[in-house]
C-alpha cells in the first residue's frame, strides 16, 4: 500500500497523530542493559510492542544505529515492526541529500535494505537529489522544509530576492511542480508554530511530519491548530519523551504511559480544531 493511503487508513483506525521516533542511547537503557549496544534492538523492539496500537507511525533514525555498528539490529527492527504492526507505516529518519548515482544508492539503501514506507530526504541541492526516490512506487519523501532547531532559521528563514523565505519556497515547490508523484511530504518543527501555519497555508495537503513536542517543548494544541487539516494530514512525533519516560525494569510500560497521554493530547487538541 502506498505510503500516503497507509498512513490514512491507520491514523483513522487508531485515532492517532502520533509517531514514536526510535532513537536508541544505550547509556539511557535501563540498568541492566544499560551501555549494551548489542541490546538496541531488544531495547526497541519492547518500545513497538508496547506503543504499536497507539502510533500511526514509527521512525527510527538511522544514525543512532549506525554510531553503534547496528545497521544489523536495525534491519531487524524494521522486519519485527513489519510482523507485529503491519498496518504501522515506517519512516527511516536519514536526511539524506545528494544527486545522481549516490542519490540512487540511498535509496537502494532506505527502501531496499531497510525497506522503509518513507525517508526523510534534504531538499537542498534540488529536484534532482530526490528524483531518484521516485523509482519506489508508493513510498513516501519527506522534505526538511522548516526544522525544529533554532539554528535552523540561519538558511531557511533567509528571504530569497522573490521576497519568499526558504522555507516557503520549499513548501511551494513540494506542493507545486515537485510533487509529480503525490508523494512528498514535510518536515516542520513545533516549536514554531507561526511557520508551521505558513507551510500549511502553502502546502494544505500535503503530509507534514512534525516533530519538537515532549522534551524539545513544542505545544501540542499549537501545533495540532496550525497544522492538522481535514485534507492534510500530520505526524507528530515523540522520541526521547516516549523512550525514556521510566528506567526500570517497568520502561516498556512508562514508555506506553506516555504514547497513550500523547496520543490522547493531539486527539483532544485534534477535536478541537474540528469542532
Amino acid at each position: 500500500m502506498a505510503f500516503l493511503a497507509q498512513l490514512q487508513q491507520v491514523q483513522q483506525r487508531r485515532d492517532s497523530l502520533l509517531c514514536v521516533g526510535l532513537d536508541p542511547e544505550p547509556d539511557r537503557f535501563p540498568v541492566p542493559w544499560r551501555g549494551d549496544a548489542a541490546r538496541i534492538f531488544d531495547f526497541c523492539a519492547a518500545i513497538v510492542d508496547a506503543t504499536k496500537d497507539l502510533v500511526c507511525a514509527f521512525k527510527p533514525q538511522i544514525a543512532y544505529f549506525a554510531a553503534h555498528r547496528a545497521e544489523d539490529q536495525l534491519e531487524q527492527l524494521m522486519a519485527h515492526i513489519r510482523r507485529v504492526a503491519p498496518d504501522v507505516p515506517v519512516i527511516l529518519d536519514a536526511k539524506r541529500g545528494d544527486i545522481g548515482s549516490t542519490a540512487a544508492q540511498y535509496a537502494r539503501e532506505a527502501f531496499v535494505r531497510y525497506q522503509a514506507d518513507a525517508v526523510t530526504l534534504s531538499p537542498f541541492m534540488g529536484f534532482d537529489s530526490i528524483e531518484p526516490y521516485l523509482a519506489y512506487d508508493g513510498r513516501g519523501l519527506i522534505l526538511l522544509c522548516r526544522t525544529s532547531n533554532a539554528g535552523g532559521a540561519d538558511l531557511q528563514a533567509q528571504p530569497l530576492a522573490s521576497g519568499e523565505r526558504l522555507f516557503e519556497h520549499i513548501a511551494r515547490l513540494a506542493a507545486g511542480r515537485w510533487n509529480q508523484s503525490g508523494r512528498l511530504g514535510l518536515v516542520v518543527g513545533a516549536t514554531f508554530p507561526a511557520e508551521l501555519a505558513r507551510v500549511r497555508e502553502l502546502a494544505p495537503a500535503l503530509p507534514l511530519l512534525i516533530p519538537g513536542i515532549g522534551a524539545q517543548g513544542g505545544d501540542v494544541r499549537a501545533t495540532v491548530q496550525a497544522g492538522w487539516r481535514r485534507d492534510g494530514p500530520i505526524v507528530v512525533s515523540s522520541s526521547r519523551a516516549v523512550l525514556y519516560a521510566g528506567g526500570g525494569d517497568s520502561f516498556a510500560t512508562a514508555a506506553r504511559g506516555a504514547a497513550r497521554d500523547t496520543r490522547d493530547a493531539l486527539a483532544s487538541a485534534r477535536a478541537a480544531c474540528a469542532a
